[in-house]
Formats: C-alpha cells, structure tokens, sequence
C-alpha cells in the first residue's frame, strides 16, 4: 500500500518548488525559469533550471531532475516516504499512517535494526568506559583533557578485550545475520565470531540527524592501525560524512570548521567552538565538500600545520573551491594541532588565528614557492609559471584579477608580465587539470555508454512532443496509445501522460509523483526536458511525423512476431493498423503542430 495518489499531489502542490529549493540553491530570475549552479553536480556556469510554471527542476549539466520530492530525496539522501513526511510537515499536511510493501518494508525494518544495534553498542561503549575494563580509556581520555560533560556530549566508550559487546547485543535479541551485516563483527567458521573493535577507544560516529551510523576507535598503546573506522554499510560510508557535522550545523557562526581527526573536533568544541568537523581518517572527498555546502559558504581549514598537514590542505583547496565555497587557512605555527594551540595559548588565541586566517590560494601559492629558491632567477621564473598556472584555474575574471594584483605585489613581479605568463600558458595548451575525482566521488549523474535502443528513444520523444505540444495527442490518437510502448518505463509514462491529456492538460510535476525511485524520477524529468534539434517547424512537423510511424512500425512487427497464428480478430487487428499507416504514409501527410514563441 502507498499514500493515495490525491494525498501526494496535495503534499507536493502545497510545497512550491522555487521556494523549496531556493532554501538551498541560491536561484536567479532567467526568463519564466529559475536558474543556479547544481547542488549534484560541480560546475562554474548554472545549468540548474527550476520551473515554476511545471514545478519541475532539471540539470542541463548532469541531467538530475524531478519535481520537489526528488528533490528533497536526492538532495537530503532521504527515500521517497522521508521527503513526503518532511514536505508534508513543512506545509501543515497530516500524514496517515502509511502500510508499506513488503519489499520497502522489509528494507525499513532492516534499516531500523541496524540503527538500533548501533544505537545498543554506543551505550554499551559508554557504559565499558566507566568500569575496570575502560579505566585506561578514561585515563587516556582525561589525560587529553576531556571533562566529564565532553565525554558524555560526544557519547565516547570504550571496548576491552573481553568480547563481551556479542554477548550484550546477543541478549538484546539481535540475529548473526543483522550482527554481521552492522560491521561490528567479523563471523569466521573456524574462529567463531570476533568483535571488529576491541582495546580501543570509542568515538560513535553520527549522520546530520545525530543517529549513529558508525563508530571510529583509537587503539591503546602501539597497536595498528592507530585509529580504526567501521567497515562500509548501509548504514555508513566514510567518504560521505564527517565527523561533528550532526552539531556544527546547528552552529551561528558563519562558517565551518575543517579538522583533520576526531580528537581535533571535540577539542575545539569544548573550547566553544561548536561549528567544527572532521573527514573520518581519509583525505576530503567531493561528496563530503558537497555535504559542507549544504549548511556554510565558507570553510577555515584547520589542518596539522607539519608538511603532511600543509599538503592535505593543498589537496582539500580545490576540492573545497569546486563546491563554491570560500576557504581560508588557520595557522597554528609553532604548534603542531589545534589541541597543543589551545592548551598553550587558549580559546580566544585560536579565535584571533580564525579571524586572521590566509586565504586559500595565496596559501597553496606561498607553500609552493617554498620549493623554489626565490634568489635564484631561474627557479623564480619556475615558481611564476607554477603560480600562473594555479591562478588559470580561477574562472571568474574579476576574482583573478585581485589575485593577479595580490600575487605581483607578494613576489615583486608586474601584474602585466603575469597575465602575459598566463596567456603564454594558456596558449601552449598546457592548461592545469582539473581535480580528478575517484569513480565512487563522480557527480551523481552521468550519461550511460551503452548506445540506446532506437526504439527507447522514438518513445522518449514522443513523451516529450505530448508533453510540449497538448494537440499531439489528438493528432496521434488513433494510431498509437500507451500499448504501443515498447520500454516498461515509457509505457507507464505514456499511460499517466495519456490519461491526463483525455483530461484536458498535462501535469509532469504530478505525473513524476507516481514514481518513487529517485533515478526513475530524473529519467522521467529527462524525458520531459529532451529537445528535438530542427531548423524550422516544418522540420519539427516531419521530425514528429517520423517519429509516430517509427514507433506504430516498431509496434506492428512486436504484435505480428507474438500473434499466436489462431486469434483471427488479431490478425484483422494487426492488418487494418498495417493500412492505416501505409495509407498515412503514401498520401504524404505529415502531422501538424502548434507553436508558440517559446517553443517555436
């Protein structure tokens, strides 16, 4: 069972589609539409577009696109029940209770048991920490300089060496299969079952909902690895979250903090500094700096200030001013981390370095130029066509401008020789590349490789003329209908599409609510944005035409190969579409549609 399809549309009609998404995409007036850069997506020049008039968005870039509950589903990582919930609350609509399939519900009650186990072992680490097993991670912890509410606040345990977490959950009535799928333990046919974490410090690890979803764990004494993360499951992916997020973005500062290691978050926010994260015991990813544009435009990175901090910093840089945010260094110089700063100098120290902190490309710039001897004329000559290169990866001009402007006057070099070792670059083709992403950290969208059937994409442009051109439908009408869709997803379209156009009008907003799989939603949306590629409309009307005949011909040859040879009534069937088209086709006509302005 799902919510009715009058219940949806009244949650989504109530929810404007503008108003909701320009509470997290700075959007632009662009004609009829809406326009900004792509939350899913990195990019210099807006290719997002919202409609108000269909209440629909769509990515010209990476193709993401939906009405307002995909947005929301795709933009909070929320299902399709989720986003309806919080849309709903937002307009003051009172959801029933909803009877979910059995498959959705088998997946949320799944989910729901694995949030618990997490949920169980935080409180059991909690509560070790504080007994005789846990009195050296107390004592580690006390020694660091955590107070009591500190510990309590970030909900830090301990595990020993007992096993005794398998045993606690065990009595709680978890299965092996749910145990084993949390990545808590490790499940051997010979050995038994062994605890994933054990003889280290707990620090739970939670989603911007504060649910905990995973756990990081530093090992006492001179075990490997130092600090330890959860395995990935359904529940957690290190690349996609950070450490602290679930407070700092609550924060009223204006900006976000960027730390390297747990210890370094909950240091600076006993200090008062509640607006700090952590990436967990990797380097930045995409997905992560994406996640940070969600609640701040300005980043202070607070990295280790060794050459191995320096460098992390220099990688995070780009990755950070991709997303759009503005990012900004914090020297902590003679010490090492923020937890020697503040234990030296103390809190309102730190809040002057914050206040201080260097920009980020004169940063990345100065810290190159320290592998140039600058008295010599040779290598300084390497060192400005290295500071060139990095300023060519500023695509505002203006911004580059001041750039340009403040590196000459920094190295004593004209603003002109400058912009002259930029052009010369930039005409060589030498151009400095663009951050590489790993597979797992591409935009959520990209086109498929695979060539699509000729067939799929006869169908998807007939969606998009009855979507655009109402008259279509009764143009076409008595040659194909919904059956004569070949693609499961396009004939399910052409159904709803159809239905609405008997109707009197369309209503792609409504018709994507049918689908609650956020990739159905997008190819639904793609298939409402296609444009055809013609000269004149004359050419569109033709192109129209073709594109009926093609797919009545592609529907004719799937009814003939599955005629049983027996049903006569098929058969007459089959002949009198067969004339239809073949009379059509021989007087010449070509399907006439309407054009306005904007779509002329």
């Amino acid at each position: 069972m799902r919510y009715s399809d009058e219940l949806i549309e009244e949650v989504r009609s109530r929810n404007d589609i503008v108003d909701v998404i320009g509470g997290y995409v700075h959007l632009k007036r662009a004609g009829s539409n809406y326009v900004g850069l792509c939350p899913f997506h990195n990019e210099k020049t807006a290719s997002f577009s919202v409609s108000r008039s269909k209440q629909m968005y769509y990515c010209f870039g990476c193709h993401a696109g939906g009405n307002v509950i995909t947005f929301m589903m795709e933009y909070n990582n929320m299902n399709f029940v989720e986003a309806l919930q919080y849309l709903a609350d937002r307009a003051g609509v009172t959801l029933p209770q909803m009877e979910y399939s059995k498959e959705a519900q088998e997946k949320a009650d799944r989910k729901a048991v694995l949030l618990d186990i997490h949920k169980k072992a935080a409180t059991y680490y909690f509560y070790i920490l504080r007994q005789e097993e846990g009195k050296i991670g107390l004592k580690y912890l006390k020694e660091r300089g955590l107070s009591d509410e500190t510990i309590r606040k970030f909900g830090l345990g301990f595990t020993g060496r007992s096993g005794g977490l398998y045993r606690f959950l065990k009595s709680k009535d978890f299965s092996d299969e749910m145990l084993q799928e949390s990545g808590l333990f490790v499940f051997d046919e010979k050995k038994g079952v062994s605890e994933k974490f054990w003889n280290r410090v707990m620090f739970p690890i939670q989603d911007v909902r504060g649910k905990v979803i995973g756990f990081g764990g530093r090992v006492m004494g001179d075990g490997k690895p130092k600090y330890l993360n959860s395995p990935d499951t359904d529940l957690f992916n290190k690349r996609k979250h950070l450490f602290g997020l679930n407070i700092a973005r609550a924060t009223r500062r204006k900006y976000i903090i960027l730390c390297e290691g747990y210890m370094d978050v909950i240091t600076m926010h006993q200090a008062g500094f509640d607006n700090t994260v952590a990436s967990l015991g990797t380097a930045l990813t995409g997905q992560q700096a994406s996640l940070l544009k969600r609640y701040t435009d300005t980043i202070l990175l607070l990295y280790d200030s060794d050459s191995a901090g320096k460098n992390a910093a220099i990688r995070a840089i780009p990755i950070l001013k991709d997303e759009g945010l503005t990012v900004r260094v914090v020297n902590q110089e003679p010490y090492k981390d923020p937890d020697e700063f503040i234990k030296a100098l103390g809190a309102d120290e730190m809040e002057k370095r914050l206040a201080d902190a260097d920009d980020a490309i004169l940063f990345e710039i100065a810290e190159t130029g320290k592998q140039y001897r600058m008295d010599d004329p040779q290598e300084k000559t390497k060192f400005l066509y290295d500071a060139a290169g990095r300023l060519l990866r500023i695509s505002d001009e203006v911004e580059r401008e001041n750039y340009i402007e403040a590196v000459s006057r920094k190295y004593h070099v004209s603003p002109e020789t400058l912009r002259k070792t930029m052009n010369r670059i930039a005409l060589s083709g030498n151009l400095p590349e663009r951050r590489q992403r790993a597979d797992d950290e591409m935009p959520i969208r990209r086109k498929p490789d695979k060539k699509e059937d000729g067939n799929v994409t006869s169908e998807k442009l007939m969606l998009t003329y009855l979507a655009n051109h109402p008259e279509a439908y009764g143009l076409t009408a008595d040659y194909i209908g919904p059956s004569d869709f070949s693609d499961p997803l396009c004939r399910t379209i052409a159904e709803g599409l159809y239905e609405q156009l008997e109707e009197g009008g369309t209503n792609e907003a409504s018709l994507i609510s049918h689908f609650q799989e956020a990739e159905e939603q997008r190819m639904v949306a793609e298939i409402f944005h296609t444009t055809v590629e013609t000269r004149s409309s004359d050419e569109q009307d033709v192109a129209f035409t073709d594109t009926v005949v093609r797919i009545m011909n592609a529907s004719n040859d799937r009814r003939i190969k599955g005629w049983d040879g027996k049903d006569v009534a098929v058969l007459r069937e089959l002949i009198a579409r067969k004339k239809k088209l073949e009379e059509f086709r021989g007087g010449g006509k070509v399907f006439r549609l309407q054009y306005s302005e904007e779509n002329a």
